[in-house]
């Protein structure tokens, strides 16, 4: 599809105005605030305006077309545990069915909203640097952290569609325009792509950064669950080394935040542990133990129409749209989900005639469930597959244990399926999908180990397998993207 430059240079300017100086006029991320555009001058002048800037990187992360909604969604929807319920090109129809172009929604929109928050990080690290005294040391370097780790993660998201997996090649593959000074015109427009491994080392130095200079903890539990702190970045760079299959440091990382022994929980900072409900994290304004970060949402401030995981996946009795159910043949035939199952996961799946859908999210529309975008439950299984694969059956069975008897305390597994250590893996791997399904791991999980993404299908919708070897496994680069930047190469 050829592109129109003109069109393509003025939304490029429209992206860098809107990520340069973007402020809230509120105080806590979670009210909903009007953002107002400010000059240079005048964007750093009081103490109000810093944190409003602060609020809006958190603004970026929270947009519908990232994790918000969408970014999640095409995660799962990739895999083979759902089927398109209603084929349409506006809610995902070509990423389920992998056959996206350069020029198609999706790919466009989220690597525009990512590399958007990217700059409105970038200018805002250049700008608090110029600040002078109008907030504390101590403050500035919070929000230097904050802003770092609103940055990494939006280079990690990207990585996991528009790159070949860390695992693919050691890192060696292009990856991505690695953007981090703060751009106001496009003078800079051109730019190469690093290599996977770069942008991995870009990601975790802005981690580790975050890490040293956020706060412990916030003065309340609902930013504790929105806002991050030292414990959040920890469990974020444990997704960040599976990713990279570097299992020794997914080890070194979880350890500050799981106890040696059960029940299992964070030590110091925020504590971070299970509930002991699990109904009790998706009732749609969580903020508790187990939310490690969570983007809360309100009915002025919330995903936006055909952006929200409730209405892509949540059953119509309860609000949803039911775009996507639950494939038979995919992790619905686990015997959770069976007859008898005691297993308290069982009770999100709700069925509308022969088709079964997954009913986490509850609020109905505007859809203002609060998105769980790193849970602990995720930390803990991380961990125990990077111990599992370290050799370290009994920590890795009993971490798996921890989440697994939350949902069915009476639980035993048997020994054929954690008796050796590929027996365990995949029986954390199995874990994974019931757990977090709906929450965005399912693609993430079979890149990262070079698996065939599955065939699925029903009576009149298919999806063919994926190999990795086949350019549908991974997104195409944008197209504004190749037209802007002259150095851009397509996957």
């Amino acid at each position: 599809m050829k592109i129109n430059k003109v069109k393509a240079l003025r939304f490029f300017f429209v992206v860098l105005l809107l990520s340069t100086v973007s402020v809230s006029c509120k105080k806590d991320f979670l009210e909903t605030f009007p953002e107002t555009s400010l000059s240079d001058a005048t964007a750093f002048a009081t103490p109000d305006r810093i944190l409003g800037q602060v609020n809006g990187l958190y603004g970026g992360l929270k947009s519908g077309q990232h994790l918000g909604g969408r970014f999640l969604i095409y995660q799962d929807i990739r895999g083979e545990d759902f089927i398109v319920n209603k084929p349409n090109g506006v809610t995902g129809l070509d990423t389920w069915r992998h056959n996206l172009n350069s020029a198609t929604n999706e790919v466009v929109n989220l690597w525009n909203t990512a590399y958007s928050t990217i700059n409105q990080a970038n200018v805002f690290l250049k700008g608090i640097d110029g600040s002078g005294t109008v907030v504390t040391t101590t403050l500035a370097d919070q929000y230097r952290s904050e802003a770092k780790f609103v940055r990494a993660f939006c280079y990690f998201n990207l990585l996991q569609l528009y790159a070949k997996p860390y695992t693919m090649g050691n890192g060696s593959n292009p990856g991505l325009p690695l953007r981090i000074q703060a751009e106001t015109t496009s003078a800079n427009n051109d730019l190469a792509r690093s290599t996977v491994a770069q942008v991995y080392t870009q990601i975790l130095k802005d981690l580790d950064e975050a890490e040293a200079g956020l706060p412990a903890t916030y003065a309340s539990a609902a930013l504790n669950s929105s806002r991050a702190h030292k414990n959040t970045a920890i469990a974020l760079k444990t997704r960040v080394y599976l990713a990279m299959g570097n299992y020794p440091k997914v080890i070194e990382e979880s350890n500050k935040i799981i106890s040696a022994t059960a029940p299992f929980k964070s030590a110091s900072g925020v504590t971070l542990q299970l509930e002991s409900n699990i109904a009790t994290v998706y009732g749609g304004t969580y903020i508790g133990s187990e939310a490690v970060f969570f983007l809360p949402m309100t009915d002025l401030s919330n995903p936006g129409t055909q952006n929200q995981l409730a209405h892509y996946y949540t059953a119509q009795s309860v609000g949803g749209f039911e775009e996507f159910y639950l494939n038979p043949a995919g992790i619905f035939a686990n015997p959770v989900y069976a007859t008898g199952s005691t297993d308290a996961r069982k009770s999100f799946i709700i069925a509308n005639g022969t088709k079964n859908f997954v009913s986490k999210f509850k609020k109905p529309s505007p859809y203002t469930d609060y998105v769980p975008v790193i849970r602990y439950a995720e930390v803990l299984l991380n961990a125990a597959e990077a111990h599992t694969r370290g050799g370290n059956l009994v920590r890795g069975l009993a971490l798996l244990s921890e989440v697994r008897k939350r949902s069915d305390a009476n639980y035993v597994f048997p020994l054929a399926n954690v008796g050796t250590q590929p027996d365990l893996i995949n029986t954390i791997l199995t874990e994974r999908r019931i757990e977090l399904i709906c929450e965005g791991f399912r693609s993430f999980d079979l890149l990262r180990l070079g698996a065939t993404i599955p065939a699925k299908s029903d009576a009149t919708n298919v999806a063919q397998a994926v190999a990795p070897t086949s350019p549908a496994y991974i997104w195409p680069i944008s197209a504004q993207e190749l037209a802007n930047n002259k150095l851009m190469t397509p996957n």
